[in-house]
Formats: structure tokens, sequence, C-alpha cells
């Protein structure tokens, strides 16, 4: 989203209206405020053209993921995001979550208070980006194995030209390795490199890999560009050349 405002309130969407309307009130305690939807597209026409200042997502029924909805949102703008999980969620729900570009995670049942300290982190965080020098999108492109990854727009083609999606997971995965080609790096240097968040085991790591390895390798499980560096970590088994 582009030439936008933001708005003045937090967003709760959410298919559990009576679970909304009670964070809500608990947040209002806080002195935060927030309104409640059932669906994102109501959600969303809310805002009129403006950017929210925070959703807080929540899926309470039918195991339904919201993963498709942080996919949605991330398309639509840059604005925080927080996912309630609940009981039935394992580490794997979490973790795609965070990859696919929630800022923060948190299960129900927990204390408002708690959410209203993460919303208060996530708010300093981007009033301190805010007051950064703006930075220029990195220009060029990385070649590497017959593949291009284009900086500026995050594109990644494929040897015939074809486009293949990343995530902002596997595009910072992607750029580590490309700027450390054919040199092992640590699983430590690599969540560092993706922002995942602290409480994030490093095993979290493997299954990025995983995930970036099915999309560069002809056989994730035979790997000839990603390689596993025993005893330290990961390497792109190939050069890189920045154009």
């Amino acid at each position: 989203m582009t030439n936008v405002s933001r708005s003045n309130t937090a967003l709760i969407v959410t298919d559990d209206l009576m679970f909304g309307h009670s964070v809500a009130e608990g947040l209002r305690h806080s002195n935060l405020f927030a309104d409640v939807f059932r669906d994102l597209a109501h959600a969303l026409s809310k805002c009129a053209g403006q950017i929210p200042d925070l959703i807080i997502l929540n899926r309470s029924g039918g195991g339904e993921s919201p993963v498709n909805d942080l996919v949605d949102l991330r398309a639509k703008g840059d604005f925080p995001i927080i996912i309630i999980g609940h009981d039935g969620d394992d580490a794997d729900v979490k973790i795609a979550c965070l990859e696919n570009g929630a800022d923060d995670y948190l299960k129900a049942p927990f204390d408002i208070r708690e959410l209203a300290a993460r919303i208060e982190i996530i708010s300093r965080r981007n009033r301190d980006s805010q007051i950064d020098i703006p930075r220029k999108p990195p220009s060029g492109k990385w070649l590497f194995g017959g593949w291009e990854l284009r900086l500026r727009s995050r594109q990644l083609r494929d040897p015939t030209g074809a486009l293949v999606p990343l995530t902002n997971g596997e595009y910072s995965l992607l750029v580590a390795f490309l700027e450390a080609a054919q040199k092992p790096l640590t699983r430590e240097q690599l969540l560092q490199a993706t922002r995942i968040h602290e409480d994030i085991v490093d095993r979290s790591i493997d299954v990025q890999i995983l995930r970036l390895r099915r999309k560069l390798e002809e056989d994730a499980r035979s790997p000839e560009l990603i390689k596993t560096a025993r005893g330290v970590g990961y390497v792109l088994n190939t050069p890189a050349e920045r154009a």
C-alpha cells in the first residue's frame, strides 16, 4: 500500500466475537483501543485506505491455519500483526506464522497485560525505525548456478526465467547464503539473518532450509546448491556474482 496514512486503532480479526470483545475491553484498561471484526475483508474496508496500527488475528475453530490470512495481509501493506494461537497448535504453526510475516505469536489463554506489553514493544520498535535515516532498497541482482535474485523487487527466477515466489524468511536466508557463497554458515548466523524471534529454537532453521531447498533443488533430499556442512551448519555450494 502506498500514499496512505496510519489509522488510530488496532483491528482484532476473530471468528469468536465474544473472545474479541473481551480482548478489546481488556486492552482499554491499558489505554489501547481496538475494533473487532469477524473477517479480514470487513476489517480492512474499515480502514478506508489507511494502514492499521496493528492487526490481532485469531482463528479459534476448525483447525484453520492463519498462514493464508498472513500472506493476504502482507500483500496489502507493512503493518504489525500479532497471531493468537491455541492449545491445539504445535511448534510448526508458530514457526510458519513467524516465517510468513507475523511480528509476534501469543498462545491463548494469556494474561491481557502480556498482550498489552507485546503491543507496546512492537509499537516502540516501529517508532524507533521511523526516525532512522531512510535507506533506498538495495539494487542490482545476484547470479548463482543459473538462478537470478533481483534485490529491489525481491524476485527469484530459475534458470528458465520462471518466477519462484519467496517468503520474507526465505528471501533473507537466500541473501545470507549469497553474501557468503561457498563459506559454511552456522545455524546461529542464519537465525540472525532471518530475524526469527529469540524464543524460537535453532531447529527452526532446518525447517526454513528444507523449504528453500524445495524451491531451489531438483531433489530436496539430495541437494546440490545448499549443502549441509557437517558440524557447522549449511553452505551455498556454488559461486555467486553481484551484478
